[in-house]
């Protein structure tokens, strides 16, 4: 099979998974090394963007998904009129970058940086999908570490969390922390 037809059924997939699909299962869908597939999906991105296509291909960590180009937005919004995504509160992002930046973290964690409680914005995130358990820490009474999720990265727009703006490194204990 040449690159081309692979290249457009490796775009039908992502069309109709809407969500992203990991490398790996397309790799094992067209019987693909991860490095031939990584060689494809350059190719496709490279395509979308030389013929400036209304779709892009998007990598979300081990993730692959189109998406419409953000230039083109506007006229997809025009048409479809969709109901404003919800945003999200101060609260809930300054608990979101605690757990982005240091995780894996545990509510003890992200309450002494913030210095309020933050049941209300982890439970929130854990609903949103943006965050996810990621094990219990090995101490007394075993609390529950949290850490970003696939959604996390696709809702930013990032790649992996290097992506992430690099942080203010002012030390905690300087900031009365």
């Amino acid at each position: 099979m040449d690159e081309q037809k692979i290249c457009g059924i490796v775009e039908a997939i992502l069309y109709v998974a809407g969500e992203p699909v990991p490398l790996d299962d397309l790799a094992h869908a067209l019987d693909l090394t991860r490095s031939e597939m990584e060689s494809v999906l350059e190719r496709l991105r490279d395509i979308c963007e030389l013929e400036q296509r209304g779709l892009q291909l998007n990598r979300y960590g081990e993730g692959v998904q189109l998406s419409i180009r953000a230039e083109y937005a506007p006229y997809v919004e025009r048409l479809l009129q969709p109901v404003q995504q919800q945003s999200l509160s101060q609260a809930v992002m300054e608990t979101l970058s605690v757990i982005a930046y240091r995780q894996p973290v545990t509510k003890g964690d992200i309450e002494r940086v913030r210095g309020v409680k933050c049941d209300y914005s982890v439970q929130s995130l854990l609903n949103k999908g943006l965050i996810c358990e990621q094990g219990r820490r090995e101490t007394l009474g075993r609390p529950i570490l949290y850490g970003t999720t696939d959604a996390f990265l696709r809702h930013f727009g990032l790649e992996s969390l290097e992506d992430l703006p690099p942080q203010d490194q002012t030390p905690l204990e300087e900031i009365g922390i």
